[in-house]
């Protein structure tokens, strides 16, 4: 199984579309066994500095490099497949193809140009789907998933590239309150036990303080805080990204941060 466990950092990063600025000089680091979250309000640039760590969108300035300063763009895309895997937002969905089809595509960049052996492709193919439960869909059409199903599809499929840095682009959307656990269980598992280096763009507060070694706040291209998850989700930086009131506290049963946005109609009802 996994080899490398190298980390993946983003340094200096400018990033744009067709000439307008997104992210302004990003730094990122992904380290090998911990679980760094991306949040910020929409338009912060989280997807596109993940994408430029995946290798989607080439920076303007700045470098991504693997492990001890490896150029991450020089490698071909083959051996940058053996160590980086994203899960994207949305991929178009195939037709006529079985589940364990899909989950077995992320097994290319180990097989031969002309589709051959790969010797650990199918312990490797039947693990991922143990690990995602979607093991009783192997041979279901895609095509007739919900959509909570196919997420965990693509995410099986991302686990049997079998790499040391694991990128997510908000995971848990179209899943239900107990897969969603199930998913952040499952990265922390893949830090803790694997050693698997995580970077995770997220929505909710929440869930980042939950699954998270450290959080980078991002807010109009920039990273405006990089740390724990009790340094960085405070009322004060909050407040001042989202452009709302902010609040913290903790469940009184599990002790976890929690996050409390005030709105108009919560402040009506505290001043009652």
């Amino acid at each position: 199984m996994l080899t490398d466990r190298s980390g993946l950092q983003g340094l200096g990063l400018h990033l744009g579309y067709h000439g307008v600025p997104v992210v302004h000089g990003a730094d990122v680091e992904i380290t090998p066994g911990r679980v760094c979250a991306l949040v910020g309000p929409n338009g912060s640039g989280k997807s596109t500095l993940l994408r430029a760590l995946a290798r989607l969108h080439h920076p303007a300035a700045g470098a991504v490099t693997l492990g001890a300063g490896t150029d991450a763009l020089a490698l071909t895309r083959r051996d940058f497949a053996r160590r980086v895997t994203l899960l994207a937002q949305s991929r178009p969905v195939p037709t006529g193809l079985s589940v364990r089809d899909v989950v077995g595509f992320g097994r290319h960049p180990y097989r031969g140009r002309w589709r051959g052996a790969d010797p650990d492709g199918r312990a490797v193919v039947e693990r991922a789907m143990t690990m995602t439960r979607v093991l009783d869909l192997a041979e279901r059409p895609v095509d007739e998933l919900s959509g909570g199903q196919l997420q965990r599809v693509w995410l099986a499929g991302c686990l049997t590239q079998d790499t040391g840095v694991l990128l997510l682009d908000e995971p848990t959307n179209h899943l239900d309150l107990r897969y969603q656990v199930e998913i952040l269980d499952l990265l922390r598992d893949l830090a803790d036990d694997d050693g698997v280096a995580v970077g995770v763009v997220l929505h909710d507060l929440d869930q980042a303080a939950a699954v998270a070694n450290e959080i980078a706040l991002l807010a109009e291209g920039r990273v405006r805080a990089v740390g724990a998850p009790a340094d960085v989700l405070t009322t004060e930086l909050l407040s001042a990204a989202y452009g709302i009131r902010v609040e913290i506290d903790h469940d009184p049963v599990t002790g976890a941060l929690r996050t409390r946005p005030i709105g108009r109609h919560t402040e009506r009802k505290a001043m009652r």
